[in-house]
């Protein structure tokens, strides 16, 4: 009895389904299934209204199916936009997300910050150390130069001055810090400096090279420091210098000195000594005249007194440092190398073990205890 009602409904359902809009193959297919689930299912529990059972089953099967086949069309599409198999394009949106987190919304020290938190991945305590301001300080810096960007549109690139010292801060933090940020601040300043035609960038780009071709010899096999005076020369890398040296000499031919090539010129006086002794370092007290002039940081005048210190002896660079707030990073370490140059030994190791218990790292704690250690042992022998 149920297979005669089913014969005689599948007609008057079929076309309600073609009349709501489904194509009649489709229509037909989903009143087939809908006739077999009702064979299963209506000997034990019979509808009341056999037709509005069939037509609700069947449209759903309709609407199953053709989203079915709506999403298998969607796929083949996808299929045939892949690119052919081979080497995929390079694509690296990293300098252009530096512009734009150097937002001119920002003031450049925010959006430096900004930068360097969003996209460098340095820590707060990181960037706060590089700043020299305490990290609740830089939190809150951060946190004002998110808000002020939170509803900007990012189509108004930063400029150029800021990029690049945030390059500059990157390369610092992986060249002496926790995290190897160093070959990629290189990578990418070596990008800027062939993308715009900028005497600063590829002072930088210089910089970055000069520096980074001393790493090698930075370090002994055991992790511990190795000051530049007792450097193996021959394991810096030569070939980066001479490329740094190269850039660095058709930017300052320009004559458009900046503080990136000023600092590069220094490297470059360390790197072309044979030995600390032969070092030029009167001209390199120059060149800090000239970048103190630049920048007036307290930082360039901390090494300028180290420098007077070997052009014009230990007293002279301590007369330097006592002009500078004892309270500045490395103060107390650079003191300790002037009284030891200066054979006070005692106050040396004093001041040895105090910059050691303010390091910002822990090689360095570990070189200046060895090194207040080292001292001590001298005095009591």
């Amino acid at each position: 009895m149920n297979e005669l009602l089913l014969r005689s409904l599948t007609p008057s359902v079929l076309g309600i389904l073609v009349r709501r809009g489904a194509e009649f193959a489709a229509a037909e297919d989903a009143v087939q299934d809908a006739l077999v689930e009702a064979v299963r299912v209506w000997s034990a529990d019979p509808p009341r209204d056999p037709k509005g059972w069939l037509v609700t089953v069947a449209w759903r099967r309709f609407l199953d199916a053709t989203r079915a086949d709506a999403a298998r069309r969607r796929r083949e599409d996808l299929v045939d936009e892949e690119p052919v198999p081979g080497p995929a394009p390079a694509v690296d949106d990293t300098l252009q997300l530096y512009f734009l987190c150097a937002h001119p919304s920002l003031t450049p020290s925010s959006a430096v910050a900004l930068t360097l938190r969003a996209v460098g991945g340095l820590t707060t305590r990181q960037i706060a150390q590089a700043y020299l301001v305490p990290e609740a300080t830089m939190a809150q810096r951060i946190s004002r130069a998110k808000r002020t960007v939170s509803g900007v549109r990012f189509d108004q690139p930063g400029n150029v001055a800021t990029v690049l010292r945030v390059l500059y801060l990157v390369f610092n933090e992986g060249y002496s810090g926790d995290v190897d940020l160093a070959a990629e601040a290189i990578r990418l300043t070596r990008q800027l400096a062939a993308a715009i035609d900028h005497p600063e960038a590829a002072g930088l780009l210089a910089l970055m090279l000069l520096y980074h071709a001393r790493r090698a010899a930075r370090t002994a096999p055991d992790g511990s420091l190795v000051p530049l005076a007792e450097q193996d020369r021959g394991r810096w890398d030569t070939e980066s210098i001479a490329e740094g040296v190269e850039i660095l000499q058709a930017a300052l031919a320009r004559d458009r000195l900046g503080e990136f090539q000023a600092q590069a010129a220094i490297a470059a006086l360390h790197a072309d000594a044979p030995t600390t002794k032969e070092t030029d370092w009167v001209q390199i007290v120059e060149w800090y005249d000239e970048l103190a002039r630049l920048t007036d940081s307290p930082v360039v005048r901390l090494n300028r007194a180290v420098a007077v210190g070997e052009a014009d002896g230990p007293r002279a660079g301590l007369a330097a440092l006592a002009a500078l707030d004892d309270s500045l990073p490395r103060h107390a370490a650079v003191a300790a190398y002037l009284h030891e140059r200066d054979g006070d030994l005692a106050t040396a190791a004093r001041l040895y073990a105090e910059a050691a218990q303010k390091a910002p790292n822990l090689a360095e704690r570990n070189h200046l205890t060895r090194q207040a250690a080292r001292l001590n042992a001298r005095r009591y022998r």
